[in-house]
């Protein structure tokens, strides 16, 4: 009788611990005073519409909204990085196999000068500069000698030095664009218009200046498959 009694009073607990815990993690009709309720319940704004405080009555009051006269679809934060600010068009037909890879980066060795426009060639370059330390001389080097410290420290190899190569400020700017080898394409880390700058730096420190010359009205770095036989004679292949 005894064990009964003790029976009955542990499944009377578990029932009764269940319910609350249930009951706690349900859905509230009136919840309880909270602190920053917006991480608790959030409220998805839509972009194109005004927004409204979720959680009062009175006018939205966050101040990006406010300027902005209540929608949420803001400009970029001052500071960050718009995308072809420099009005380049960004590439979108990438080579889909490897012949058509071959023939654009033989015919991007032709190009010898980037698109940006000439009178901001010694800005660029500088501008070039710190892109390149940031995103390329991880491998590539400081000095352009393939010893970048991933390299030296084992955990890759087969890093060429640029002096050893046959390039061009285009076929430079090609391989961001569409990687090469082992490497990878970087047109997801630069802009369109920092990937013409990495590549002028790379010309001006590297090979000696050499094609680095910049004109507005330079030809893209996509040529047609079709231009691939006549470079060979112009440009020597890598």
């Amino acid at each position: 009788m005894l064990n009964m009694k003790n029976t009955i009073l542990k499944i009377s607990a578990i029932l009764g611990f269940t319910t609350i815990v249930l009951n706690s993690c349900g859905p509230k009709d009136n919840p309880p005073l909270v602190y920053f309720p917006d991480m608790y319940f959030p409220v998805a704004y839509d972009p194109l519409m005004k927004a409204e405080d979720a959680y009062s009555d009175h006018e939205n009051e966050i101040p990006a909204f406010v300027k902005n006269n209540g929608a949420t679809g803001l400009t970029p934060v001052e500071g960050s990085v718009p995308q072809n600010k420099d009005g380049i068009i960004a590439e979108d037909k990438l080579p889909t196999n490897p012949t058509e890879y071959n023939a654009g980066y033989d015919a991007s060795k032709a190009i010898t000068s980037s698109t940006l426009l000439a009178e901001n060639a010694e800005k660029d370059i500088q501008r070039g500069k710190a892109m390149y330390e940031k995103t390329c001389a991880a491998c590539h080097g400081v000095n352009g000698d393939g010893q970048g410290p991933i390299v030296q420290s084992g955990a890759y190899s087969g890093v060429p030095k640029y002096a050893d190569r046959q390039i061009s400020v285009g076929s430079v700017h090609y391989v961001l664009i569409n990687g090469r080898n082992a490497m990878g394409s970087y047109a997801g880390q630069l802009t369109p218009g920092d990937r013409w700058r990495v590549a002028m730096y790379v010309m001006s420190a590297f090979k000696g200046g050499a094609t680095t010359s910049v004109t507005a009205t330079a030809p893209t770095a996509q040529p047609a498959t079709t231009e691939s036989t006549t470079n060979e004679t112009t440009s020597p292949k890598k």
